[in-house]
């Protein structure tokens, strides 16, 4: 995390109203949303009326990946496809934080700076890759 220019509260929060309202514009089932610093802390975290337990640590872990890489979490699927041993271990070591499956993206500012990253859980992997994306993008900032 660049201490200079961190994530913050004011531009997690509008992620997260504008991933929401874009899960609710795509007719989404209830969704949590998380949005993570560079450092893999929650600065936000939203979880939708209806939306089950597990959602939230999902949106968290897929969260916490892309930030932790700096990619999206779908690219992260694909690499544990093509090199599992190394992102068990990843997992393990985060003690299960790490979850690399499609629907988080990283955040980065307009010069390519990583900010963090954000995760949903609620819907299929690219809806929710989707409505992160159109969070971040609708903050001003630049989806990875």
């Amino acid at each position: 995390m660049n201490p200079s220019n961190p994530l913050t509260l004011a531009q997690a929060s509008a992620i997260l109203a504008a991933a929401v309202a874009a899960a609710r514009a795509d007719g989404l089932p209830p969704v949590a949303v998380a949005v993570l610093d560079a450092s893999g802390h929650t600065v936000a975290l939203q979880r939708e009326d209806g939306a089950t337990p597990l959602r939230v640590d999902i949106a968290i872990g897929k969260a916490y990946a892309a930030a932790g890489m700096g990619v999206a979490s779908r690219v992260l699927h694909q690499r544990a496809q093509d090199n599992p041993v190394f992102f068990n271990a990843l997992a393990s070591s985060s003690q299960g934080k790490f979850i690399p499956q499609a629907g988080a993206v990283a955040i980065r500012a307009a010069d390519g700076t990583l900010l963090g990253a954000v995760g949903a859980s609620g819907g299929t992997g690219a809806q929710d890759e989707a409505i992160c994306a159109a969070g971040v993008n609708a903050a001003g900032l630049v989806a990875a």
